[in-house]
C-alpha cells in the first residue's frame, strides 16, 4: 500500500488523490508531531488564564461570550462536535470524505491549530485503516468552514456516529474503531474546534476537479478532431502561426493536440483543396479557442488549489510567534469563486461538444451522409435520440453553472453574517464533470459512426486508435440496437482516461 507522509508542509495535489481516490495510507512526520506538541503547551497556558480565550475558554460563534470553567471544557468540545454534526441528505463519496479528511490532518500538521498529536495520528490511523465517516450532502455553507461535513468527521473520530469500513459496512464508529484498534480521542480544550473550522472539503474537491477537468479537456480535443474528420472539415485553422496571432497559451495547446490528432489523415486530404466550403462552423474551427480558455481557466483554478494547500485554515490560529489570533481565514470565498468557474467551463465545452454531434444528424450539414447517421433513416433513427441525451445534459449543465458563491444566507444570530456556499458549489460541479463527460463520450461514439460511414477513407492514425478502442465494446454502424448501453460504454472508457490514452500511444502525450 502506498504511504503518503502529511508533514508541516502542504500536501501536493498529487497526495490528495492517492489518498482519495487510491486508498492511500497516512502517516505524521516526525516534524510535524513535535510542531503540534510545541503549540499545544501554549493552549494549555491559556486553559489555565483567567482571560477569556476563543474556542478555548469561551462558547462559540455567537455564543462566544460566554465563559466555560475549566470542568466543563471537555463538555464543551464534545458538545460543539455532536451539535455540528448536522448534515442532512444523501451520502457524500468515500473519495470526497477521505480528501476532506487528509486536508484537515494537513492543517493539523502544521502546529498552528493547538491541537495534540494524538488528535492528528487518529485521522492518520482512520485514513490508513479504510474508515470512512458518514457525512451528508447538505449541511455547509462555506464558511467557518465545511462545518457539518467536518464534524461529522470529528464524531466517528470520538467514537460517536456512523462510518463505512473498507470493506463498505456502514455500523457505528465505536465498532469500527475497535475493530482497527483505534481508541477514540477525549476532546480537550480548542480541539474540537480545530477539527471543524476549515475549508476542507470544497479544497478536495476542487483539486479532485482540475485533475478531472485536465482529462476531459484532452478529450474534448480528440472528440472535436474526430468531428473535423467525420464532417469533411479542414485542419488548416489549427495551423500554429494562425493561434500564434492571439497569443492565450491554453489555445495554442489545444490546437496543437488537433493538428497531431489529424496528422496524416487521408480523410482530410481528400478534400483539401475543395473551394466549395469556404470556411467551417464555429463549433469546429473555434474549437481550440474555447478548449483553451478552458485550460487557462483550470490553471488559474490549480494556482488557488495551490495556495489553499500551503494554508493553515483555523480560528483562533496559533501565529509563528505564539500569539493566539482570531481571523477569518476559514472564509471560502477564493475556492468558491473558481469552483464556480469551473462548472462554466464544463457547461460551454460540453455545449460546443454537443453542437458538433447534431451537425452529423442533419443531412444538410453533414457532407453526405444519411440524415441521423441512420442506416435506413425513417425505419431506422441512428443517433437522432443520442443527441437528445447530449441536450438534456447540457441544458442540466446551463443550470449547474449559475454561481452558487454570489448567494449569501446569515447565521449564528448574524455573527456570521455573510458566507461563502462553497461546498454547494464543489458539490454542483461535481455533477458538471460527469455530465461533461457523459457529453464527451457521445460525441466521441457518433464521430467514430461517421468516420466508419467515409469508408473507404480512413481517419488518422491517432483518431482512427480512439475509433478501433470504442469498435472493441461498441459495434460499428448497421441497423438500430439498444442504444443507452453502448453510450453507458463510451462513458466508462472516457471516464477512466482510456480513450485519451488510445490517442496517445500513437500521437504521444497530449497536453
Amino acid at each position: 500500500m502506498t504511504t503518503v507522509t502529511v508533514g508541516i508542509g502542504p500536501v501536493s495535489p498529487e497526495d490528495v488523490l492517492r489518498v482519495a481516490r487510491e486508498g492511500a495510507a497516512v502517516e505524521l512526520s516526525q516534524e510535524s508531531l513535535d510542531a503540534m506538541a510545541a503549540t499545544r503547551a501554549h493552549i494549555r497556558a491559556l486553559a489555565d488564564s483567567p482571560d477569556p480565550v476563543y474556542g478555548v475558554s469561551t462558547g462559540f460563534g455567537a455564543l462566544a461570550t460566554r465563559h466555560i470553567p475549566t470542568e466543563l471544557r471537555k463538555q464543551l468540545q464534545r458538545s460543539l462536535i455532536r451539535s455540528h454534526a448536522a448534515g442532512s441528505g444523501p451520502e457524500v463519496e468515500r473519495e470526497v470524505i477521505r480528501g476532506l479528511m487528509l486536508l484537515r490532518l494537513s492543517t493539523l500538521a502544521t502546529g498552528r491549530t493547538g491541537v495534540r498529536p494524538e488528535v492528528a495520528q487518529t485521522y492518520a490511523a482512520l485514513l490508513t485503516a479504510g474508515i470512512t465517516p458518514v457525512v451528508h450532502e447538505y449541511g455547509s455553507l462555506g464558511c467557518s468552514g465545511d462545518l457539518a461535513p467536518l464534524a461529522h468527521c470529528a464524531l466517528a473520530v470520538i467514537g460517536e456516529g456512523t462510518v463505512r469500513t473498507a470493506d463498505d459496512a456502514l455500523v457505528p464508529a465505536a465498532q469500527a474503531l475497535a475493530a482497527a484498534g483505534i481508541t477514540p480521542v477525549v476532546l480537550e480544550e480548542k480541539e474540537g474546534l480545530a477539527l471543524i473550522n476549515g475549508t476542507d472539503g470544497m479544497l478536495g474537491m476542487l483539486v479532485m476537479a482540475c485533475h478531472d477537468l485536465r482529462g476531459l479537456l484532452t478529450l474534448a480535443d480528440i472528440t472535436a478532431a474526430m468531428t473535423v474528420e467525420g464532417l469533411l472539415g479542414t485542419d488548416r485553422v489549427f495551423a500554429a502561426d494562425l493561434q500564434a496571432l492571439r497569443p492565450q497559451p491554453g489555445q495554442a495547446v489545444a490546437a496543437a493536440n488537433m493538428a497531431r490528432l489529424l496528422d496524416g489523415s487521408p480523410i482530410v486530404a481528400s478534400h483539401r483543396n475543395d473551394t466549395a466550403v469556404v470556411q467551417d462552423a464555429y463549433s469546429l474551427r473555434c474549437a481550440p479557442i474555447v478548449a483553451g480558455a478552458a485550460r487557462d481557466t483550470v490553471a488559474h483554478a490549480e494556482a488557488v488549489a495551490g495556495y489553499e494547500l500551503a494554508s493553515a485554515v483555523d480560528n483562533p490560529v496559533i501565529t509563528l510567534d505564539g500569539r493566539v489570533e482570531s481571523n477569518g481565514n476559514f472564509h471560502g470565498a477564493p475556492v468558491a469563486y473558481v469552483l464556480d468557474f469551473l462548472a462554466i467551463v464544463a457547461a460551454d465545452v460540453a455545449s460546443m461538444s454537443e453542437r458538433r454531434t447534431d451537425r452529423f444528424l442533419d443531412k444538410a450539414r453533414n457532407h453526405g451522409l444519411n440524415p441521423f447517421l441512420a442506416d435506413d433513416p425513417g425505419v431506422d433513427s441512428g443517433h437522432m435520440i443520442a443527441q437528445y441525451t447530449q441536450a438534456a445534459i447540457v441544458s442540466e449543465l446551463k443550470r449547474l453553472a449559475a454561481p452558487s458563491s454570489v448567494d449569501s444566507i446569515p447565521s449564528s444570530a448574524m455573527q456570521e453574517d455573510h458566507v461563502s456556499m462553497g461546498w454547494s458549489a464543489a458539490r454542483k460541479l461535481r455533477r458538471a464533470i460527469d455530465g461533461l463527460t457523459r457529453v464527451l463520450a457521445i460525441e466521441a461514439l457518433t464521430a467514430a459512426r461517421a468516420i466508419d460511414l467515409r469508408a473507404p477513407l480512413h481517419p488518422a492514425a491517432a483518431t482512427g486508435a480512439v475509433r478501433d478502442l470504442i469498435r472493441s465494446r461498441v459495434e460499428g454502424p448497421g441497423t438500430d440496437r439498444y442504444l443507452a448501453p453502448e453510450i453507458e460504454a463510451v462513458v466508462e472508457l472516457a471516464a477512466s482516461g482510456a480513450l485519451v490514452g488510445a490517442a496517445e500511444r500513437v500521437a504521444g502525450d497530449l497536453a
